[in-house]
């Protein structure tokens, strides 16, 4: 058998060779995420538009254009309280071409209230960064004899059963809200779902139901017209929007905060140079005065949180709202 031995003259340049050799490949690793962006950015909306999420997303790509200097193209995969575009995100690539602008429900509320979604929040995501609170406001019709909320309390305590609340829909926000009230302040007010926060809305105004709690901008208009009463907001701080409604801590419901938020996602395995980068981009978007006043009108709060942060938020939250659905019984199949 023939043998083969390597002549000692061409050891010592044996290190050099291979780490030229080497070179091309570390180099072609770092720049796919070093140059992120090179194309326009999909960000999925899984809502209709001109919703809350929809007007939120599209202040952050306006925003966000500049800085990352390429476009930012809202897609809407609308369905299913938010799971039909989650879904999508989920099964994208992950190379930070596709991300998800996401609500409470959608992070927080589905994975306890489907039991079968196609995908698992957080696992098949990456968190990106967390980019407003949403308080809600709690209102009654004006022919309820409250005049605020530890008078409505009182008289809720009196009349277990005989009081309606109104909601957009089981297992939303608008209803999971008011069950965590009742649950704080030991009374027994019942359920009405809507298909919809508008027609539940109309009902509260005309007295079909008596009490409702939804995010802020829904309301303004009407408490500022007096067509309903505004008790309380849910939020730690007033809300600018409504500088003149107390918080529940102000109004007698101690330690009682509710604040849905919004925040970005993109697909589990996304390069974490590129979820730093767009993390970044989205601190700086949110600092802006401008962006803060924006988002204000809009009943909401600028408040960044980068990807570790974001992710145990996420996670907390699931915890806290697995709670309620499970007391509430609420489930959809």
């Amino acid at each position: 058998m023939a043998k083969y031995t390597l002549n000692n003259r061409f050891l010592p340049g044996l290190p050099v060779l291979l780490a030229c050799a080497a070179l091309p490949l570390a180099l072609g690793a770092a720049p796919a995420a070093a140059a992120w962006p090179e194309k326009p950015i999909r960000l999925v909306v899984g809502f209709p538009p001109g919703g809350p999420v929809d007007t939120h997303a599209r202040i952050l790509a306006e925003k966000l254009q500049p800085i990352l200097g390429q476009s930012v193209v809202l897609d809407y995969k609308a369905g299913a309280a938010g799971n039909i575009g989650s879904d999508s995100v989920a099964k994208a690539a992950p190379d930070g071409y596709t991300l998800l602008l996401a609500n409470t429900g959608q992070m927080a509320i589905n994975g306890a209230l489907y039991p079968k979604l196609p995908y698992v929040m957080p696992r098949d995501f990456a968190p990106v960064a967390r980019t407003a609170l949403i308080p809600l406001v709690m209102v009654v019709n004006n022919n309820v004899p409250a005049r605020n909320l530890k008078e409505f309390i009182g008289y809720a305590r009196a009349n277990p059963g005989k009081l309606n609340f109104a909601s957009g829909g089981n297992g939303g926000i608008s209803h999971l809200m008011p069950e965590m009230f009742k649950q704080a302040s030991g009374t027994f007010i019942v359920h009405i779902p809507y298909k919809g926060s508008a027609p539940a809305l109309t009902d509260v105004m005309g007295g079909q139901a008596q009490m409702m709690a939804d995010s802020i901008p829904l309301f303004t208009q009407y408490i500022k017209a007096g067509k309903v009463r505004a008790l309380a907001v849910t939020s730690r701080h007033r809300s600018p929007a409504l500088p003149d409604v107390p918080t529940m801590e102000e109004a007698g419901l101690k330690n009682f905060e509710v604040v849905g938020f919004y925040g970005m996602l993109a697909p589990a395995g996304t390069p974490k140079e590129v979820v730093a980068k767009l993390s970044g981009a989205l601190q700086t978007v949110l600092g802006e005065a401008d962006t803060r006043a924006k988002l204000e009108q809009q009943g909401a709060e600028a408040a960044w949180q980068g990807p570790e942060a974001f992710g145990q938020t996420i996670a907390a939250e699931q915890k806290r709202w697995g709670q309620v659905i499970k007391a509430s019984g609420a489930k959809i199949d």
